[in-house]
């Protein structure tokens, strides 16, 4: 039996992660770490909080004695990292918020790794789950691979990629069996709604306005969260240590053309004439340091390891929709505040 440690799992792409593994995986024991801040949610995972394999833990990585006692108490044989501060706008008010849990939350979790498992590194995996806004940003034409060298405009995006230096440097110094993967926008059940599909599923449904950062002209290649917990779970288990690998979904999409997508799809489930929803388009200052594309070449993953992306952005778009649709009370739990209120009834009794 394996001990793993998932990091932010309750949190959009870690509770999906943290699901196929407790679920896939009933002879792992399975740790979710969470620091349960704004972005985490417990509700995530009502389906499989009371697993004989899975055991939830509240804590911050950002707390060094924390960790260290953790690893000790647990034995862990494999980290999934993927607590993070995500948000770009988020980071651009507040870089040190950043800076703590982006860079020193994931050297506090590679020191741990180095001294529970003492140079001996058979059967250990160290896995930083990361994001292709490390690299910068592309023209009209190319993609992002594994060798593009990093280019980061934004606070968010330079934390991230001070971790992933930080992940190779322990590697190469000290031989710590790690991997890397570089994603691109998730979306998908169950992420928080200030991130642009859900933001604006809510506000379409709600009539109130889409904001559109500049003209809607940046470019994003989108992945569906399922497909990217794939990824994750391929990687983990079959990557050799040092590699890294790009995970993206090959959808490119226009801001603006997305967000036409979105009235369509949302205007047409609830009944409304076509096109009802874009008076609600509102377009806004540009985000300052705002990348104009981003777009994943993931080749060296689907011709090393075997991943491929499963779903269409159309298919990918009606599954998320009708997911939000489906799961009203989850929506106004989260942008009433009152899913914060389920750790409090789930574990200040136990």
């Amino acid at each position: 039996m394996k001990n793993i440690l998932i990091t932010g799992g309750a949190g959009f792409i870690g509770s999906h992660v943290v699901r196929l593994f407790v679920n896939k995986y009933p002879d792992y024991r399975i740790y979710n770490l969470d620091k349960l801040t704004y972005a985490g949610n417990l509700e995530n995972l009502k389906d499989i909080e009371d697993k004989p394999n899975y055991t939830f833990i509240k804590g911050d990585i950002t707390d060094g004695d924390f960790i260290l006692k953790l690893f000790k108490e647990h034995l862990f044989d494999g980290v999934i990292h993927l607590a993070a501060e995500s948000h770009v706008d988020r980071s651009i008010e507040n870089p040190m918020e950043f800076v703590m849990t982006n860079v020193v939350g994931t050297v506090n979790l590679l020191n741990a790794s180095k001294a529970l498992w003492k140079d001996n590194y058979d059967g250990k995996r160290f896995y930083h789950v990361s994001t292709d806004e490390v690299y910068g940003s592309l023209g009209k034409e190319g993609y992002f691979t594994e060798k593009t060298p990093y280019d980061p405009h934004s606070p968010y995006s330079a934390s991230k990629a001070g971790s992933d230096h930080f992940v190779r440097a322990y590697h190469d110094t000290y031989g710590l069996p790690v991997v890397i993967s570089n994603c691109s926008n998730n979306y998908g059940p169950n992420q928080f709604p200030e991130k642009l599909i859900p933001l604006f599923i809510n506000n379409i449904c709600n009539n109130k306005p889409l904001p559109v950062y500049g003209k809607g002209e940046n470019v994003r290649d989108w992945l569906y969260v399922i497909d990217h917990a794939n990824a994750i779970d391929v990687i983990f288990h079959n990557a050799p240590a040092g590699e890294t690998y790009n995970v993206g979904g090959n959808n490119e999409w226009k801001n603006i053309d997305l967000i036409k997508l979105l009235i369509k799809v949302v205007d047409k489930k609830l009944g409304r004439k076509p096109g009802t929803s874009e008076r609600l388009i509102t377009f806004v200052k540009d985000r300052a340091g705002h990348d104009l594309r981003y777009a994943i070449d993931s080749s060296k993953l689907q011709k090393e390891l075997g991943w491929k992306p499963s779903l269409r952005f159309e298919e990918g778009i009606e599954k998320t929709v009708d997911w939000y649709l489906n799961n009203r009370e989850w929506l106004d739990n989260v942008t009433s505040g009152d899913y914060q209120k389920y750790y409090e009834k789930m574990y200040n009794n136990r």
